[in-house]
């Protein structure tokens, strides 16, 4: 797979969650072993609580395709004018080429008009993420235990009105 393959980004439904599930652990192997815990919630999800998400309603998820292989995905829960990113996972082979980023500035195009803020939640000591999430514009707004783990909480305010519709200028 070459290093300038184009990356597709979309909505993913139920039908792939066996390959998001899959992505997703490989994913997040890394993390659990930084914080010494192979129990994180993204490890222990069965296939059957994540299809259930998928069709709850309230989630959108996304997935960042190269060609048929599905090498990124990311979760977005919706909660009136509220949304919260979790869940984002590279396959491992393919971290650091930007795939993060850009799942983090496609969730903006699929939430409801009336959203005003996103938050987003990782391991405190997770700095390649917080780094992430920063540079996407996101800010740190509290840390806060959870079990065994602190999860670091940032916040992207929406601007109303900040989305241009390029067609509507001319």
């Amino acid at each position: 797979m070459s290093e300038d393959a184009e990356v597709r980004i979309d909505q993913v439904d139920a039908a792939h969650a066996g390959e998001v599930l899959t992505l997703r652990r490989a994913a997040f192997v890394v993390e659990a072993q930084l914080y010494n815990d192979a129990h994180i919630p993204a490890l222990t999800q069965t296939l059957e609580e994540l299809i259930e998400d998928m069709e709850s309603g309230h989630t959108v998820t996304l997935g960042a395709w190269i060609g048929p292989r599905l090498v990124g995905t990311i979760r977005v829960g919706i909660e009136g004018t509220k949304a919260t990113i979790g869940r984002l996972a590279v396959a491992p082979d393919m971290q650091g080429r930007g795939i993060g980023v850009q799942l983090v500035f496609a969730v903006l195009g699929y939430l409801p008009e009336d959203t005003s803020e996103v938050w987003a939640f990782t391991g405190q000591n997770s700095k390649h993420n917080i780094a992430l999430y920063n540079k996407a514009g996101y800010e740190h707004q509290f840390d806060q235990v959870s079990g065994d783990l602190t999860y670091a909480y940032l916040r992207k305010i929406l601007e109303s009105g900040a989305i241009v519709d390029d067609a509507a200028i001319d």
